[in-house]
């Protein structure tokens, strides 16, 4: 079959890290990967780039097009994907999968969508492909939320989750007109390496951990290994929880080093609390990349601030990991959540953290309860009506108990006090001395767009349109629930 894969743009990009991360969709590539095999032909379009879905659609020709939808705020702009891919092609089977799709399926139940994947694409898709090809009921295809004549129906699920060895390495070679647009941080072009899916903790605001059951598979060493070599010296390794199976991890290291791959940057995401106990296998692993970032979430500045959410992992744990990483010359990379219930104390107490530990370098985002999670289950009732593209974790979703003008007031200086300031002890200048010359112009871009992040009034403007919203579309209210019976329901 003729089959087209697109990853929308996800619309709101304002605020946050955004302008620094475009990474490839790999979720797509492995799906790529598993129809080659079975003899499809598959096309990529990446709609952050030019041209068009319609466009696409019209030069492919496609029977079956699938669109990835990774997070919540990126529900309306799929089902709009969606509506532009069935004004030109009618007759298309149009699916959707992804992250956000699996976390909760209801806003993604529109006319113009036929199905949508409920497990892992490369999984799900081919074999829904097979029965279409066959004229097979779909209704026996596993792990799909199918449009039906009598409504929305929900397939069973998948016999069991299999190894992800099963699935050939990712068809990266269909993105490659785009390879040159795909940046994390400083570094372009980049390149996405996942080694293991899933993960065994049970943090509040993730779901990640839900939509897999607690469990964590990993890619064999030979076929990372091999991963690693074909691509290119800048690679963000997508594991939600790299570094969790330290003797696995230990022999990847070794692995790498026999084959003599190296790169020039790496970033990888992980707990404080693995860091914290593993000091050698961190030892073993830094020598593979000459620059080595590691993402951190710290969450909250106390413990006190962590006992409001489910991590399982203290302050203390974060001080470590922070010495361990610096010990080796690892560059730290954390994130901290700003909850909007908190006091002016609150916010002085996160600002003689990052100063006192040296924290500049973090990024600071609202607690905003994601579908999928426990927290957003306990906040169903004050979301309805809200719009998606503003879960972006930098909208304010309700009244702080500040006051929205003060809050924006409080969270714009927290951004001020960050290294992103080019007011600040980190000037522009100084971010382009780290970049490569054809790279300045790209620098200035991004440079640009977080600076309005320190200025209280960008968050309040989007605070007035985000309730003007709400108030003005109660049919949006109706789809902020999940329907599919599934995890979030």
């Amino acid at each position: 079959m003729n089959i087209l894969l697109l990853r929308p743009h996800p619309g709101n990009e304002q605020f946050g890290l955004a302008p620094f991360f475009r990474v490839e969709p790999l979720g797509l590539e492995y799906v790529a990967a598993a129809l080659l095999a079975g003899g499809h032909t598959v096309t990529i379009a990446d709609l952050r780039f030019r041209p068009d879905a319609g466009t696409w659609v019209r030069r492919t020709r496609p029977r079956i097009v699938g669109i990835s939808c990774l997070h919540a705020l990126e529900y309306d702009q799929v089902v709009e994907t969606a509506r532009a891919v069935r004004r030109a092609a009618p007759d298309a089977f149009i699916l959707v999968g992804g992250h956000a799709a699996m976390a909760c399926c209801g806003p993604l139940e529109d006319n113009c969508i036929d199905a949508i994947a409920m497990d892992d694409g490369e999984e799900v898709i081919p074999v829904l492909v097979g029965a279409l090809d066959r004229g097979a009921p779909l209704t026996e295809t596993p792990a799909l939320r199918l449009r039906t004549a009598d409504g929305w129906v929900t397939t069973p699920p998948l016999a069991a989750r299999p190894s992800l060895d099963l699935i050939p390495l990712p068809a990266r070679h269909l993105v490659a007109r785009h390879r040159s647009g795909y940046h994390c941080l400083l570094f372009k072009p980049v390149w996405l390496i996942e080694t293991a899916r899933g993960c065994p903790f049970r943090c509040s605001f993730c779901s990640v951990w839900q939509l897999y059951d607690r469990t964590y598979r990993e890619r064999s060493i030979a076929a990372v290994v091999e991963d690693f070599a074909a691509t290119g010296d800048a690679v963000f390794v997508a594991d939600d929880l790299f570094w969790n199976n330290p003797p696995r991890s230990l022999e990847l290291a070794n692995a790498l080093k026999r084959r003599s791959v190296y790169k020039r940057w790496i970033l990888v995401q992980s707990r404080t609390d693995l860091i914290s106990r593993n000091s050698e296998l961190l030892e073993a692993w830094r020598p593979l990349s000459k620059d080595f970032d590691i993402f951190l979430g710290f969450e909250f500045a106390s413990d006190r601030g962590l006992s409001g959410i489910t991590k399982d992992a203290g302050v203390k744990e974060s001080l470590a990991a922070a010495r361990v990483a610096r010990s080796l010359r690892y560059g730290i990379n954390g994130n901290f959540l700003i909850d909007p219930d908190w006091e002016e104390d609150d916010f002085r107490e996160l600002w003689d953290f990052v100063a006192a530990h040296g924290l500049q370098r973090s990024g600071f985002t609202l607690l905003t309860p994601l579908p999928g999670t426990d927290s957003y289950r306990e906040h169903a009732s004050r979301l309805e009506g809200l719009p998606w593209a503003d879960f972006d974790m930098h909208h304010l979703l309700w009244e702080p108990r500040l006051g929205a003008e003060r809050f924006c007031e409080l969270y714009a200086e927290t951004w001020r006090r960050s290294i992103l300031n080019t007011a600040g002890d980190k000037k522009l200048i100084d971010w382009l001395r780290q970049v490569r010359p054809l790279q300045i112009p790209y620098m200035i871009r991004v440079m640009r767009r977080t600076q309005a992040m320190m200025k209280p009034e960008t968050y309040l403007k989007a605070y007035a349109e985000t309730r003007n919203a709400a108030g003005r579309d109660p049919a949006t209210a109706a789809r902020t629930g999940c329907a599919c019976g599934g995890r979030s329901a």
